[in-house]
């Protein structure tokens, strides 16, 4: 946001009448005083219960003031802002993430598998804001917690706040995807992509996996899986969102690839391994690339005239110094 003025030039001829007003006050104040003795001849001068002399710098101060702020208002004063506006409908992407237990396995060079997947799906959207981005959790359970939307801020707030084993400690993959399909399904982007993250094979849910999958070609949806995490021995260490408790210690992933790449073929999609953080970013880098979007954009200026608070502003200052002009000064002169 910028600050501007329609007219500027009245600016400065508010402070040259100001200063030149000022001047020519101080220059006549002696010809122009009469010096009235007050108190009875020979006795003791009157004397005000104020310092009169601070009470008229005072009220000089707040005259000049509400007077230049009454130049500054007349210049139009204008707060100037600027924003991106896309000019075409961009993609519908649905992240399905994994927030089971098992996500929290510390592989990723010291971090979780759930923290770097938070990571990376923040970092995708913030370089991709022409395409609405949702967010559905898995657990026991499945649950859209994001629509696809351009608002980010949302969607990092949500993101920000999801936790492992929110909705239980299962893998309802097929559920994932269901609800992704379901709120896909009257979707009017040019393009539809859903992205499931995760580490372990389905054993939750009412759907299985391969008939959620085939749902998507039917929604004209592509897939991608990611299938995150390494095999062996892996440190474990979350916050047990029932009993507050943290658990820490050691998982034994089995991580198998084949039901991912299943899922995956069944949709026509693509399946890409993320046994580390490198090649992790590299998946997501290889969904950025294979999901390119051309988002053409605009810029839309807006202005907002400040005029009516320098108003109002300097009449209250100049009809402060009205009231103590009668009330203070009235009953001394």
């Amino acid at each position: 946001m910028n600050l501007a003025f329609e007219y500027p030039a009245l600016i400065v001829a508010g402070l040259v009448v100001i200063i030149l007003g000022w001047s020519l006050s101080r220059l006549f104040k002696d010809a122009l005083t009469l010096v009235v003795p007050l108190g009875p001849p020979g006795g003791t001068p009157f004397k005000p219960p104020y310092n009169l002399d601070i009470i008229i710098h005072l009220l000089q101060g707040l005259e000049i003031t509400g007077s230049f702020l009454l130049f500054i208002a007349a210049a139009g004063p204008l707060v100037i802002s600027t924003e991106t506006v896309w000019r075409n409908r961009g993609m519908d992407i649905l992240f399905v993430v994994d927030i089971s237990p098992s996500m929290a396995a510390q592989d990723m060079a010291g971090a979780s598998r759930f923290d770097m997947a938070r990571k990376l799906v923040h970092d995708f959207a913030a370089n991709r804001p022409s395409d609405a981005i949702g967010l559905v959790a898995v657990g026991n359970d499945a649950a859209l917690l994001i629509p696809p939307t351009v608002d980010r801020s949302s969607l990092f707030a949500r993101l920000e706040s999801l936790g492992i084993a929110e909705l239980g400690d299962g893998t309802a993959l097929g559920m994932g995807l269901a609800t992704a399909a379901f709120h896909l399904r009257n979707s009017t982007a040019p393009r539809r992509v859903v992205v499931l993250i995760t580490d372990g094979e389905n054993n939750a849910g009412a759907i299985h996996p391969e008939t959620a999958a085939a749902l998507l070609p039917e929604l004209g949806a592509a897939l991608w899986v990611i299938g995150v995490g390494s095999d062996g021995e892996v440190p474990i260490n979350y916050v047990d969102p029932v009993t507050k408790m943290r658990r820490i210690g050691t998982f034994e992933s089995r991580f198998d690839p084949a039901s991912l790449k299943a899922i995956a073929e069944k949709a026509g999609g693509v399946y890409i391994g993320a046994p580390s953080v490198d090649t992790f970013a590299a998946a997501f880098s290889r969904i950025d690339q294979g999901e390119m979007s051309v988002g053409r954009s605009g810029t839309l200026t807006r202005t907002r005239s400040l005029a009516v608070p320098f108003i109002i502003s300097a009449l209250v200052l100049l009809t402060l110094v009205r009231i103590i002009r009668r009330t203070v000064l009235g009953a001394f002169l």
